[in-house]
């Protein structure tokens, strides 16, 4: 897998998971892009079947990214419903390529985040982030 591959997959795992809404201000977040403009990220991206280095998981734990809502509420985007088979490739090609570059899971995971952020910012805008729901 390279790089491309591996930022591809979690980029479409991810766009799947909106609309999102925050469940303290009821912002809405139709896209990606939306929340990305309207978050900030917080912390490293973590996934806990790599820190506890289970390489192919039966059941696994799951990969999480935390950004704050400009309300302050803490928003999570997670690796739930990928594929078994999805999670697995997605895990050995970050174990393969940790030891290569010598770099730390958070690290490499941090840097599929820049990734996918800066890919969805280069985009052409198809409309600008939403305020609250019900809320003028």
């Amino acid at each position: 897998m390279t790089d491309a591959e591996a930022i591809r997959i979690m980029r479409n795992h991810v766009e799947g998971l909106f609309p999102k809404e925050c469940p303290n201000c009821h912002r809405h977040y139709a896209t990606l892009r939306e929340y990305i403009l309207a978050t900030q990220p917080l912390g490293a991206t973590i996934s806990y079947d790599a820190e506890v280095e289970d390489w192919k998981p039966a059941d696994p734990i799951g990969t999480t990214a935390l950004a704050n809502c400009p309300c302050g509420t803490t928003l999570t985007l997670t690796s739930e419903g990928i594929s078994l088979f999805q999670m697995w490739r997605l895990l050995n090609w970050a174990r393969v390529e940790t030891k290569r570059r010598g770099m730390s899971q958070q690290e490499l995971l941090n840097y599929i985040r820049h990734q996918i952020r800066k890919q969805v910012l280069s985009e052409p805008n198809a409309s600008p982030p939403s305020g609250p729901v019900g809320q003028g």
